[in-house]
């Protein structure tokens, strides 16, 4: 299981950059998004895999005996899902607007000096 989330996490941060090297800011964002989630599961990934064990103490003992699951990489997901959620909103809606005003999303027209607005 462990292979297989390298693989899809080398996958995510390789078409991730890719993606943000493109003139088009909506492929920036998808870029974005695609690095986004490929840290998230590296995150998830260095919590360590372990299924069936929550981190719950059993009735009359007073520490882990066994591996549990860590809670924490996950409230980390958690909040950087929230986070990202607010980042790409924003985004979106600045592309939208630059959009609306300059009729192009490629960077290298945006970049000219030319103020015909």
């Amino acid at each position: 299981m462990e292979l297989l989330l390298i693989f899809i996490i080398g996958l995510l941060h390789a078409s991730g950059i890719y993606m943000l090297l493109r003139r088009s800011m909506f492929k920036i964002i998808i870029g974005l998004i695609l690095l986004g989630n490929g840290v998230n599961l590296l995150i998830f990934l260095l919590g360590k895999l372990t299924k069936g064990h929550p981190p719950v103490i059993e009735d009359g003992a007073k520490i882990f005996t066994e591996i549990y699951a860590d809670p924490l990489p996950q409230a980390l997901i958690l909040t950087a899902i929230v986070i990202g959620f607010g980042l790409q909103s924003f985004a979106i809606i600045l592309i939208k607007r630059v959009y609306q005003v300059l009729g192009t999303d490629d960077l290298d027209e945006l970049n000219s000096t030319d103020e015909e607005i």
